[in-house]
C-alpha cells in the first residue's frame, strides 16, 4: 500500500510540475487578460482523462495506473481550484462576460475534449 500510496504522490508531483510550465507557459505567450494557461491545462487534461479511463477499461494499461495516472497527475494537473478563482476575479474586475465566457468555455469544451477522447479511443482500441 506504501509502495501505491508513493506512487500517487509521485504522480501528483509531476502533475503539478506540468501544469505550472504548461500554464505559464501559454500565459508569456498569450499576452491576453483571459486565462488561457488554465483553460489549456484543463482541456488538454480533461482529453488526457479521456484516455487513460478508455486504456484502462480496454485493459491496454493495467488498473493500478488509474491512481498515478488519474488520481495523481491529472488530479494535480487540472485544477478546479485555480479555475474558480480566476472566475471570482473576473467578476471581481467588472468583466462579467468575460467571466461567463471563461465558465463556458471551460465547462463546455472540458467535457467535449473528455468526451471526445474517450469515443476516439475507444474506436481505436478494440
Amino acid at each position: 500500500m506504501f509502495k501505491y500510496l508513493l506512487l500517487v504522490a509521485l504522480g501528483g508531483a509531476s502533475g503539478a510540475v506540468a501544469r505550472y510550465l504548461v500554464a505559464t507557459g501559454v500565459h508569456a505567450w498569450w499576452k491576453w487578460s483571459f486565462p488561457v494557461g488554465t483553460l489549456m491545462v484543463n482541456l488538454v487534461g480533461s482529453a488526457l482523462i479521456g484516455l487513460v479511463f478508455v486504456l484502462i477499461e480496454r485493459q491496454v494499461i493495467h488498473p493500478d495506473w488509474r491512481g498515478v495516472l488519474m488520481v495523481g497527475f491529472l488530479g494535480a494537473f487540472t485544477t478546479f481550484s485555480t479555475f474558480s478563482l480566476e472566475v471570482i476575479h473576473l467578476l471581481e474586475q467588472g468583466r462579467s462576460l468575460v467571466a461567463l465566457g471563461y465558465v463556458l468555455a471551460s465547462v463546455c469544451c472540458c467535457v467535449v475534449a473528455t468526451g471526445m477522447t474517450v469515443l476516439l479511443v475507444r474506436a481505436v482500441v478494440n
